[in-house]
């Protein structure tokens, strides 16, 4: 009887192992978002990059929900790596919102900003919505649980004079919001992702689309009562038909690492992604990513080893020292 008890304890005794920290002989965990959106098309690409180039452990590209989950993974060791959204990256890191039950953010550190994601409300090209006003009483993908995109929908909504009481929220995914668009079982969706987002590009192929502005006084608004949002412009272009610039909210797309890792391997892959930084996906509105972009505005530390690499460009940071909003270094000059 207890050698049966000690079979059937083993794989739970082997899951435990295989979810620690100690990632010395494994694939680097990447967490990403949904298989339609920004994240994950550069996470895939990047780790295409990255094992040509071999001078690394490979990226093992994971789906999440995005940012939110993201960082809860990272916080839980399931990750090694991931992509989330600055906002979001802010509240972690000060255990505000849906992270005030974790408390302030520890285990994972800045890498760096890549591009800024441009928060997206998709219609029909024949809808009779004009405006974000016009969501009221209709059926809306707000993003998933545990997305940077569902804080984005609830923000810009709310200042609108809105809430999501006020409409038929769904919570889908970029790829099942873009088919429940075209299905007509969905009247908007909301994305936060760089420009052009696949998921929207693929639709606007199979369905005329709009993309609804955010009127300057709002954006005006956001910027001064929540942290980590800019002005974002959609060029004319970036979508099939779409025939005019599109005036929106924006935040930055920021990698993070695990505190874990060695410092040598995350100044690898800092070099690494500014190396490759015009082929890697990212927001086409966006000028071409250099070290000013990459550290200005990161509401958290950055890791030992991307700081090793921005000292080389003569850019000081913040140094992660055991929370993600605590330093050992002064900040950049």
């Amino acid at each position: 009887m207890r050698a049966l008890k000690i079979l059937l304890l083993l794989p739970i005794i082997a899951l435990c192992f295989g979810c620690g920290s100690d990632t010395a002989n494994k694939n680097l965990r990447f967490g990403t978002g949904g298989t339609g959106g920004m994240y994950y098309a550069y996470g895939t690409e990047l780790a295409k990059m990255i094992s040509t180039d071999g001078k690394t452990r490979s990226l093992d590209v994971k789906t999440t929900a995005g940012s939110a989950a993201n960082l809860r993974l990272l916080h839980e060791k399931f990750l090694d790596l991931a992509i989330v959204q600055s906002d979001t990256l802010s509240n972690a890191v000060n255990g505000l919102g849906v992270f005030a039950a974790i408390g302030e953010g520890s285990g994972y550190a800045a890498v760096a900003g890549l591009y800024t994601e441009a928060c997206q409300i998709v219609v029909a090209k024949n809808s009779d919505i004009k405006t974000v006003n016009d969501l009221v009483g209709k059926k809306v993908s707000v993003g998933e649980r545990e997305s940077g995109v569902l804080q984005n929908a609830e923000q810009i909504l709310l200042a609108h004079g809105l809430t999501f009481e006020m409409l038929e929220p769904q919570y889908l995914s970029f790829a099942d919001a873009a088919v429940a668009l075209e299905k007509n079982q969905i009247d908007a969706f909301f994305i936060t992702a760089g420009a052009p987002t696949s998921a929207v590009a693929e639709l606007a192929a199979k369905k005329e689309i709009r993309l609804l502005s955010i009127a300057e006084e709002i954006q005006n608004n956001m910027m001064k009562l929540y942290k980590g949002y800019t002005r974002c412009t959609i060029p004319a272009g970036s979508y099939p038909n779409q025939t005019s610039d599109v005036q929106t909210i924006g935040v930055k797309a920021v990698l993070v690492a695990s505190t874990d890792l060695k410092d040598d391997e995350v100044a690898y892959l800092t070099e690494f992604i500014f190396r490759n930084a015009n082929t890697l996906p990212h927001n086409s509105g966006d000028k071409k990513l250099d070290t000013k972009y990459a550290v200005a505005d990161i509401p958290a530390s950055f890791h030992a080893g991307a700081a090793k690499y921005y000292d080389t460009q003569g850019v000081k940071v913040n140094v992660y020292s055991g929370k993600s909003g605590q330093t050992i270094k002064a900040s950049q000059d």
